[in-house]
């Protein structure tokens, strides 16, 4: 799966050496509620996995996609690298939110250069920010047929002064970034590496405080949005009912302490939560099914903190009628069970795709 990363635009002034896929690339996700690190190597029997870690934010460290406190995020970011041992300094960063549109557009099928100079001169059109201040990149999806001779094309603007707080933090404490991508392709990148490119899947990454729904065809997303709606808000229901603190609700949450006589209590808290994750999902699969009545979805796939609430693949598949399984990321890498425990990377799994869909675009660029 390709995905889109900005990293071709000189706009951005990021240098890219050129390395080969052994010379590595550490994926970091910052997201509201942690950071995640993932490291693999590419070997001739796929990935290994050299190093993985999270540790938690601040409240309101990152809100909607956008650093609010740099100065916390960089001392998380920091602490963590230095706890992993990390010695790679090049970063893979991916970013979401209100800052961020993604958006298919079709065109009469042209050169790369004409095409080029299409979007630069008419992606105003397209998108609701002025232009002077994003940063564009777009991927020929290459849709169009012997009898249409149009084609696809799926644009990207990122606010350029939220970028820029990324790099100019992760700069700060000797990083250098050279991908960022978005969210939604990450996410298509660590499901594509792990389970190929057939079929059509929705793939929704449930986060702290927003859900990414991603619906891709043969390879290719079709639809992408963020939703501001994330698990944060059912621990947060549950640590106000029983009077928990944030630790012990999200035990609760997730089936790691038995519910006793709040089980009642925990299943109306889940199901009214919940339902609206799966709500959104159904307004993107309506969307999608008016627009390919005929293309059927093959499943969903759960992924991010949120897929780690227990029951939620059942309520799913009960909800929309299709199959729903939550995502393993590390299915197709290995790790040294004495340096990795594989209870850890089972456990730690739907929350690293992100982060691990940021690893494997450096061996793919």
């Amino acid at each position: 799966m390709g995905g889109l990363d900005f990293s071709k635009l000189s706009k951005l002034n990021i240098d890219i050496p050129f390395f080969t896929p052994q010379q590595l690339t550490v994926g970091l996700d910052i997201g509201s509620h942690a950071i995640k690190i993932c490291l693999l190597s590419e070997t001739s029997k796929g990935y290994q996995i050299l190093k993985v870690g999270s540790a938690m934010l601040p409240p309101n460290s990152v809100e909607d996609g956008v650093l609010q406190d740099a100065e916390a995020v960089s001392r998380a970011i920091s602490i963590l690298i230095k706890n992993l041992g990390l010695k790679g300094k090049k970063i893979a960063i991916s970013i979401s939110g209100y800052s961020v549109i993604v958006k298919k557009i079709n065109l009469a099928t042209m050169s790369s250069e004409e095409l080029d100079s299409h979007i630069q001169a008419e992606a105003e059109q397209y998108i609701p920010f002025d232009i002077d201040d994003v940063y564009l990149d777009y991927q020929d999806l290459h849709t169009n047929t012997d009898e249409e001779d149009r084609t696809d094309v799926m644009l990207v603007a990122a606010k350029k002064d939220v970028v820029d707080k990324y790099l100019e933090m992760l700069k700060s404490i000797g990083l250098n970034t050279i991908i960022v991508d978005v969210d939604a392709f990450a996410l298509e990148n660590a499901y594509g590496v792990n389970f190929g490119t057939e079929g059509n899947i929705v793939l929704v990454d449930i986060g702290a405080s927003k859900m990414n729904i991603n619906i891709v065809s043969e390879g290719t997303s079709v639809l992408a949005r963020d939703v501001v709606l994330g698990s944060r808000m059912l621990t947060e229901q549950i640590q106000n009912t029983f009077d928990l603190t944030f630790d012990e609700a999200e035990a609760l949450k997730i089936g790691l302490t038995a519910p006793g006589d709040r089980q009642q209590s925990l299943e109306d808290i889940f199901t009214n939560t919940c339902i609206q994750w799966v709500t959104e999902v159904k307004r993107a699969l309506d969307f999608y099914y008016s627009n390919y009545p005929d293309d059927t979805i093959n499943k969903i796939v759960l992924s991010g903190g949120g897929a780690k609430v227990k029951g939620i693949a059942q309520l799913f598949t009960e909800e929309t009628g299709i199959k729903t399984e939550i995502f393993g990321p590390f299915t197709r890498a290995k790790a040294d069970k004495d340096k990795i425990d594989p209870d850890y990377l089972k456990q730690i799994g739907p929350e690293m795709a992100l982060s691990t869909g940021l690893a494997t675009r450096s061996t793919i660029l």
